[in-house]
């Protein structure tokens, strides 16, 4: 796939749920890949198609428009889970952005985060970016809430 922009190596997980592609970051082992994969389990349970990008190296770029995300071909469908090893789960090679999630400590961050935040791949282009607590049990209904295109894919729509 040809890109408009240079690769872009960011340390997150990137997934898409339904037809929403989702990229997590934060700081090492704040529960990026648990967050992904609660939220590929999530989805799958509401019927929606659900597969992962890139765990832990995700390449953005930017083309038409979009951002891309893009995994490395040598951890295809790998995912780590902290303190159980290295799974397999369904995957993709590249898919388009449409949020990034801010995954915190909810003891070490404010009550409430800056309003219309974003994640910038460049000087010109930037994604809404959401801040979800480390500790949210159902991380895609809570993304739901603020995700329009998510919202409309699940049964969170209106809540």
């Amino acid at each position: 796939m040809s890109t408009a922009s240079p690769l872009r190596n960011v340390h997150g997980t990137a997934i898409v749920a339904g037809t929403t592609g989702l990229m997590f970051v934060g700081p090492s082992g704040i529960g990026k890949s648990s967050m992904a994969f609660a939220c590929l389990s999530q989805a799958r349970r509401l019927g929606l198609y659900a597969a992962l990008i890139g765990d832990d190296q995700v390449f953005i770029s930017v083309a038409g428009g979009h951002v891309i995300a893009h995994r490395p071909p040598a951890i295809a469908g790998l995912m780590e889970f902290r303190g159980t090893g290295i799974g397999t789960v369904e995957s993709l090679p590249y898919a388009i952005l449409h949020s990034v999630i801010d995954v915190v400590d909810p003891l070490e961050c404010e009550r409430l985060p800056t309003e219309n935040a974003h994640f910038f791949v460049n000087e010109e282009v930037s994604l809404p970016l959401v801040r979800m607590a480390r500790t949210t049990t159902e991380p895609l209904s809570l993304l739901a809430t603020f995700i329009p295109q998510l919202a409309r894919q699940t049964s969170y729509a209106g809540l």
